[in-house]
């Protein structure tokens, strides 16, 4: 039997621990056997990270924006633990959020519909898909461990020589922890965007879920 050529390169990232195996076995079984296919490889076992200061991961979002399309297994976001059991250099971010801040930053999530699984809700035969942006936010945020009584700022400097504004966030008595978080306007227009064109490619209705009696601005 023929393959099937496909024309524009794949990313292809490899993952952690088991899925290293079970995407070998999609690979072996599935893909190789059936399309002429360039699969353009990225190591993203948290070993070669560590060896690449996790350069590999920015290599491979970057490829994904030349070519258009990746196809990511799953990978050890380390903590403390994993740091140590796999005697990293250091405790890396997330290599989603990296690509996710590369890339624009959304995600869809649906779930798949199987006629032998019964639904808790019987007449609703089409998924519910969730829109996230992922983007900026809790994944590109600066952290800090406060270790005592003082005052914490958000200070903002325009480039243009204006003048500077300063909030407080908190005025600490004791030990905590602050964050700092941010996003852009590029981004959430590019979230929407991308909702909007998703619902219409689907044919399903958008709405919008937020918070906006808690965060004003």
């Amino acid at each position: 039997m023929a393959k099937i050529k496909v024309k524009t390169p794949v990313i292809e990232m490899d993952g952690d621990e088991m899925t290293r195996i079970i995407w070998g076995f999609i690979k072996e079984k599935l893909i190789v056997p059936y399309l002429d296919i360039d699969l353009k490889y990225y190591d993203l076992g948290i070993e070669h990270r560590d060896a690449t200061d996790d350069r590999v991961t920015v290599d491979a979002a970057n490829a994904i924006k030349t070519y258009g399309v990746g196809v990511k297994c799953a990978t050890i976001t380390p903590d403390e633990v994993r740091v140590k059991e796999f005697g990293l250099k250091r405790m890396y971010k997330s290599p989603n959020g990296t690509i996710r801040n590369i890339l624009g930053g959304t995600i869809f999530r649906e779930p798949i519909i199987c006629k032998n699984v019964p639904r808790l809700v019987p007449h609703w035969d089409k998924p519910i898909v969730v829109g996230r942006h992922a983007y900026g936010d809790i994944y590109s945020a600066a952290e800090l461990k406060i270790p005592g009584a003082g005052r914490v700022t958000i200070n903002y400097v325009p480039a243009d020589g204006g003048d500077p504004v300063e909030v407080q966030v908190f005025n600490f008595k004791a030990p905590g922890v602050v964050m700092g978080m941010y996003n852009t306007v590029e981004s959430i227009e590019g979230f929407a965007r991308a909702s909007f064109h998703y619902g219409l490619l689907r044919n399903y209705p958008v709405y919008l879920s937020t918070k906006n009696t808690i965060i004003k601005a």
